[in-house]
C-alpha cells in the first residue's frame, strides 16, 4: 500500500488546527481527489500539484490518487495546503522517504512550475504548530521574515518544490534556479484593498498641534486611560476628526501579547508586511458607506474579518457616523459588549477578536450649523434633524461611555497663554492609570475599567458616591446599563487623579461625561 503523510494548518477564522494529509496511491482508472471537505479553491490544488510535481520531474501515476485532509469534519479552504499535499503524493510515490514529513509542517501555495508562492495567516499557522508541538516548518521563502517571529519552531523557506524534495533526501529532476524567478513570484504583494495612509507613521500626530479643546482633550485622556468608548458632536472644523486620529498616541503601547494577537490578524489580512510587529495600538476609520460586512466580517464560504477585528486593541474611528446605514450602527451593540465577533456561514462559524476602542464623530445636524452661534446659518427642518440623529439609536448611545460636545474655535490662539500638553505628557499619565486599574484588577483579569463588571463596581464604590448615581436612576437621565458605565468612568478619572477609589465629584463628573448630549 502506497501512502505518504504530510502536515498542514487549517484556519477557521483566527482558530487555528492541524491537519492531516494522507496520500493514497491505488489501482484504478487515473483520477486524483481530494477529500475532507475542501473548498472550491482547494479543490483545484489538483492540477496545481499535479503540473508542480511534474516540473520536478515527478512521473505522475496513471492510476487513483486521494489524498485525505483530516479531520474530515472541518471545512478547509484556500490554497495554502498545496505544498502539504504535494508532498504527501511525492511520499506515497517513493519520490521522498513516506515518513519524512510525519513531524513536519509545510504551508505554501504552488505555481504550475512548482514555484512556491507566499500566503497569508502564516503568524497563527505557525502560532498553532508550535502549541501541537511540532517543531520544524516549510514556509514560502517570501513568508520566512513573518514566520521566524515564532521561536522554538525551525523555520525553512522554500522557493520551488524542487528544494523541499532536496531536503528531505529526494532528488528532484528539474528545478527551476530561484535566483532568477520573477520577483512577484517569492516576494508578497501589498493587499491593494489596503489604504496605504492606514499604515503610515503616526508619529508626526500629537496633541500638541491641536488648538483649543481642552475638554474634548482631557475627555480623550479618560478614553485613553479606561478604554472607554466617545461620541463627538460638534460643527464643522472643530477638530474631531484631528482629536480622533492622535487618540492611538496617548494610549499605552500594547504588550507582547496584544502585540501577537494585532499581528495574527493582519497576518491574516495579508497586510502584516505593511505595517510590521508595533506596540502601537491600530487605527481603523471605515468610510461611511461602508457595508456591514467590510465593518462586522463577511464574504463566501468562511467569513474573513472587518474593519471592527482590525481594529483589535486599538482604535475604530467612525467619522460622519450617522452617515452609516442603521443596519450597519445596530451590528456594532454585540462586540461592543462581548469584545468578539462570532460570523456564521454555511461552511463554519468563524470567531474574531474584537476589542477596540470606539470614537464617533458627528455634526449637530446634517448641515453642521444649528450649534453656531444662534442657529440661523442652519437649514436643515426638523423632520431632517430627527431622521439624521435616530440613526443613533438609544441602545448604541448607551453602550457609549463618553458622548460630549465640541464647539468652535472662537479664534486661533485660542489656548495661546497656555503650553500645549504632548500626547507624550498625556500619555505617561493614562499609562500609569492603566497600571494603576491592572494592579487593582490582578484577581479578576480585567485589563481596564471598561471591562470591569457593575457588581464589583457597585460593591467597591463607597455609599455616598453611589447615591449620586441612584438620583440619576431616580431621574431616568442614566439606564442600569449607563450607571454603571458612569461607575467605571468615575473609577478611570480617580486613576487619572492618583486616588484608590473615585470620590462624589468623581462620580458626577462621570454622570456628566454620559449625560452630556441628553
Amino acid at each position: 500500500m502506497a501512502i505518504g503523510t504530510a502536515s498542514s494548518i487549517g484556519l477557521l477564522g483566527l482558530q487555528a488546527f492541524r491537519i492531516q494529509m494522507q496520500a493514497y496511491i491505488s489501482p484504478g482508472l487515473p483520477y486524483f481527489s481530494i477529500i475532507g471537505l475542501p473548498d472550491a479553491s482547494l479543490s483545484e490544488a489538483r492540477e496545481r500539484v499535479k503540473s508542480a510535481c511534474m516540473a520536478c520531474g515527478f512521473r505522475w501515476p496513471e492510476t487513483r490518487v486521494t489524498v485525505n485532509l483530516s479531520p474530515a469534519s472541518k471545512p478547509k479552504h484556500g490554497s495554502s495546503h498545496d505544498l502539504a499535499i504535494a508532498a504527501s503524493v511525492l511520499a506515497a510515490g517513493r519520490m521522498i522517504p513516506h515518513d519524512c514529513m510525519e513531524h513536519a509542517l509545510a504551508l505554501g501555495e504552488l505555481n504550475l512550475d512548482g514555484t512556491v508562492l507566499p500566503i497569508n495567516g502564516i503568524l497563527p499557522m505557525l502560532l498553532c504548530a508550535r502549541e501541537n508541538g511540532i517543531t520544524r516548518a516549510f514556509v514560502p521563502y517570501a513568508n520566512l521574515d513573518e514566520a521566524a517571529l515564532v521561536g522554538d519552531v525551525e523555520v525553512t523557506g522554500v522557493r520551488h518544490l524542487g528544494e523541499l524534495i532536496e531536503r528531505m533526501g529526494g532528488k528532484p529532476k528539474y528545478r527551476l534556479d530561484a535566483d532568477h524567478l520573477p520577483r512577484h513570484l517569492i516576494e508578497p504583494e501589498l493587499n491593494p484593498q489596503v489604504n496605504p495612509n492606514a499604515a503610515a507613521d503616526r508619529s508626526g500626530l500629537d496633541m500638541s498641534q491641536v488648538i483649543g479643546q481642552a475638554n474634548a482633550k482631557w475627555a480623550l485622556e479618560v478614553a485613553a486611560a479606561g478604554n472607554h468608548h466617545m461620541v463627538m458632536v460638534g460643527p464643522p472644523g472643530s477638530g474631531k476628526t484631528m482629536l480622533a486620529t492622535r487618540l492611538p498616541g496617548i494610549m499605552p503601547p500594547l504588550s507582547e501579547r496584544e502585540q501577537l494577537e494585532v499581528a495574527s490578524i493582519r497576518s491574516l489580512c495579508g497586510t502584516l508586511p505593511l505595517y510590521g510587529i508595533r506596540d502601537v495600538p491600530p487605527f481603523e476609520a471605515p468610510h461611511h458607506t461602508a457595508t456591514t460586512a467590510s465593518l462586522i466580517g463577511g464574504g463566501s464560504g468562511v467569513a474573513q474579518p472587518g474593519a471592527i477585528t482590525r481594529a483589535h486593541r486599538g482604535v475604530l474611528f467612525m467619522d460622519e457616523a450617522p452617515e452609516f446605514q442603521p443596519r450597519t450602527l445596530q451590528s456594532l451593540r454585540e462586540p461592543l459588549e462581548t469584545g468578539c465577533v462570532a460570523v456564521a456561514r454555511i461552511r463554519g462559524t468563524a470567531y474574531y477578536p474584537a476589542r477596540f476602542l470606539l470614537v464617533m464623530a458627528a455634526n449637530p445636524c446634517p448641515c453642521g450649523f444649528s450649534h453656531t452661534g444662534n442657529g440661523s446659518q442652519c437649514r436643515c427642518t426638523e423632520r431632517e434633524r430627527s431622521r439624521y440623529w435616530n440613526r443613533l439609536s438609544g441602545p448604541i448611545l448607551d453602550r457609549i461611555d463618553i458622548q460630549i460636545n465640541v464647539p468652535p474655535v472662537s479664534t486661533l490662539t485660542a489656548d495661546a497663554g497656555e503650553a500645549r500638553e504632548s500626547s507624550a505628557d498625556i500619555r505617561r499619565r493614562v499609562i500609569q492609570a492603566r497600571a494603576a486599574a491592572r494592579d487593582r484588577y490582578a484577581e479578576q483579569g480585567w485589563a481596564s475599567n471598561a471591562e470591569a463588571s457593575g457588581q464589583w463596581l457597585r460593591r467597591n464604590t463607597s455609599a455616598r458616591a453611589t447615591e449620586k448615581v441612584n438620583a440619576a436612576l431616580d431621574r431616568q437621565t442614566l439606564s442600569l446599563r449607563g450607571a454603571d458605565r458612569a461607575l467605571r468612568l468615575a473609577w478611570t478619572i480617580a486613576d487619572l487623579a492618583g486616588r484608590t477609589s473615585p470620590n462624589e465629584r468623581d462620580v458626577e463628573t462621570g454622570i456628566q461625561l454620559r449625560t452630556h448630549l441628553a
